[in-house]
């Protein structure tokens, strides 16, 4: 986890290639600055895994998610492993629980740093909320702090040179933040609504929300509350790009400019669910046949077709075009 992030990945709809396949190669990949999941990651990492290694890796300045995530990958699958160890036990080296910590290596991590509320009491490496953010700790302290050294933190993590270029492989696909094609170029308009949108992905939805506050703690930490409902994204995401969309799903739609049917879709365009007198969703199209959106009660923000089977999609409309 260190110095990961995307280098020119403002940009979505942008894909970058990055050449060579050794660890050096893949350490210039990465900057200072935090990258935004790929399509990769967000098809792949379960979302409350993912939003608690976005989470996790802020504790450590200079060190990225997808070097937290791609460790995770490469221990136990985000958790989904059924081998020795990842749920309960231990495996023949003595590794637990999904980061695979030998425990007192846990132990120690946890003495040195105290770990966030909402994992076991006592913090258990078998917990994924203790043992993520315990394996951004550990990452931290040994070289990923300030990007000072993270093929030596990953080193660190397991001694071994082809661990390092797997994981550092694995954080260049999740890291990779533009992959999402795009079936035209977007707009300028159309690009700050989805780079707006794309960095609330992972965040709760929460009906009638508008987006995310800070609230400082007694500990004088913040916090961050709320988030989005579907048309609460769509219209925060066109006020980044200075376009004023109504609040609701319904008068979105009415708001138009109404996308001839079947003409293609276009990055930007948002596009609903329902009947005409009934819109009940909206999402913003981001090309290839994707679209982020806040989709119910209990999900988070989330890249996904934007079409499949049974669905009820009725239109698109093209506020950019206003």
């Amino acid at each position: 986890m260190g110095k990961i992030a995307a280098a020119a990945l403002g940009l979505l709809i942008l894909i970058a290639v990055l050449g060579g396949a050794g660890a050096g190669n893949l350490l210039s990949a990465f900057d200072s600055s935090s990258t935004k999941p790929s399509r990769t990651a967000l098809t792949d990492i379960p979302s409350d895994y993912l939003a608690l290694y976005m989470d996790a890796a802020t504790t450590c300045p200079g060190l990225d998610w997808s070097v937290l995530a791609a460790v995770g990958k490469t221990e136990s699958d985000h958790g989904r492993s059924t081998l020795p160890g990842v749920h309960s036990g231990a495996n023949y080296a003595g590794a637990r629980g999904p980061m695979q910590f030998l425990l007192p290596t846990f132990q120690s991590v946890v003495a040195r740093h105290r770990l966030p509320k909402g994992g076991a009491t006592p913090p258990s490496p078998y917990d994924p909320h203790d043992a993520i953010y315990a394996a951004a700790a550990y990452l931290c302290d040994s070289g990923a702090r300030n990007g000072r050294d993270l093929r030596a933190a990953v080193y660190a993590y397991n001694p071994a040179d082809w661990y390092v270029s797997k994981v550092l492989t694995q954080a260049q696909a999740y890291a990779g933040g533009a992959d999402l094609g795009a079936d035209t170029a977007p707009t300028a308009t159309a690009l700050q609504a989805i780079n707006y949108a794309q960095g609330q992905l992972g965040l709760p939805y929460q009906w009638g929300g508008n987006g995310p506050s800070l609230t400082e703690l007694p500990s004088g930490a913040t916090q961050v509350r709320g988030g989005f409902d579907c048309s609460g994204l769509t219209k925060a995401a066109y006020a980044a790009a200075g376009i004023t969309l109504p609040r609701v799903a319904q008068d979105q739609y009415d708001a138009g400019p109404r996308v001839p049917a079947g003409e293609p879709l276009l990055p930007g365009d948002l596009v609903f669910y329902g009947s005409p007198s009934n819109v009940h969703h909206v999402g913003l199209y981001v090309g290839n046949g994707y679209m982020i959106d806040a989709p119910r009660p209990g999900e988070v923000v989330r890249l996904e077709p934007y079409r499949h089977r049974g669905d009820d999609y009725l239109a698109a409309s093209r506020p950019w075009k206003r």
